[in-house]
Parts: C-alpha cells; sequence; structure tokens
C-alpha cells in the first residue's frame, strides 16, 4: 500500500463539518468517495496506457472497436454506447487515427455516416494495453472479486434509477 497523502480521510473531516451545518452526510460521503475514487481509478488506468500512447478514454473507444462485429462503428453509435458527447469522440477519433490505431471510412450501408475502424496495429495496441488495465486490476485496489461485484452491483443501481438505461 503506497504511503497516505494525508493522516486523515478527508471526506469523512468534510462529512462531519457538513452533519453540523446540514444534516446528515450519508449521500455527500458516498457521492464525494464516488468521485474521488474515479480520480484515482482514471490516474492509475492512464499510467498504464501512457506507454501505449493511449488515455483511458481512447482506450475504451478502441475496445469498443474490436469487440463490434466488423472492427468498425459509426462515430455516432460511438458516442452512444460511451455515454459520451459527439465532440469527445471526435476529438478521440482524431488522436487514434493520427496515431494509426483507427482509420475513417464511408459507411457503404449509409454514405451519409463515416465509420471509425481499427487498423491492424490498432487490433494490436488495443490487445498489448489490454494486458496492462488487467495486471493492474483495472485500478480496483483493495476490494476482493465478491466485493467489487457487490460494488458493481449497488453502483449499476444508481445507474438505472438515473435513466441510465431501461434494465
Amino acid at each position: 500500500m503506497p504511503d497516505p497523502r494525508l493522516p486523515f480521510d478527508p471526506i469523512d473531516r468534510a462529512g462531519d463539518l457538513w452533519e453540523k451545518h446540514f444534516g446528515d452526510a450519508t449521500a455527500m460521503r458516498l457521492a464525494t468517495s464516488v468521485m474521488r475514487v474515479q480520480q484515482l481509478m482514471i490516474g492509475a488506468l492512464d499510467a498504464a496506457l501512457k506507454p501505449f500512447g493511449l488515455t483511458f478514454s481512447r482506450y475504451e473507444v478502441l475496445v469498443l472497436l474490436l469487440f463490434s462485429q466488423h472492427g468498425s462503428l459509426p462515430l455516432s453509435k460511438i458516442g452512444e454506447r460511451l455515454m459520451v458527447h459527439p465532440t469527445s469522440v471526435t476529438s478521440a477519433i482524431d488522436r487514434l487515427e493520427a496515431q494509426g490505431f483507427v482509420v475513417r471510412v464511408p459507411d457503404e450501408a449509409d454514405r451519409r455516416r463515416t465509420l471509425a475502424r481499427l487498423t491492424p496495429e490498432g487490433r494490436a495496441t488495443v490487445r498489448r494495453a489490454t494486458t496492462a488495465v488487467t495486471a493492474i486490476d483495472f485500478a480496483v485496489t483493495g476490494l476482493s472479486g465478491d466485493q467489487q461485484a457487490d460494488a458493481y452491483g449497488l453502483l449499476r443501481q444508481v445507474r438505472q434509477a438515473s435513466g441510465d438505461f431501461a434494465g
């Protein structure tokens, strides 16, 4: 375990102060903890992916393309599946294309659409990068496999209740 950055938990401290000023801090502590864990995980994942010239968001695009039936998807579908804004997809595809990991091609079924297609170099890179992120267990540290499954189930409930998906 790395040396702690602080000698106390700042979220616990904020929760104590929240309770003095506003009342119950349970939801605030959880929301703040989720946001902090996300920061920690993205930092660790991006560090693991840096040798491949990737960030986690660009890695997600490559994985999505790898999983697709033909190794290509319309840019709009990438945004929909990754739940990100179209400008984020365009930016990611621009970078991946400059790196030689994807190419833009016209959709033969609908010439109005553009597809992002995984290149052989992109396919090889995503496989090597996957080895790197699985080696660090996707930056999910300190939890057993059962605890990870429990946490996923709880967070899935929050996502569903927020309208993230129909279920």
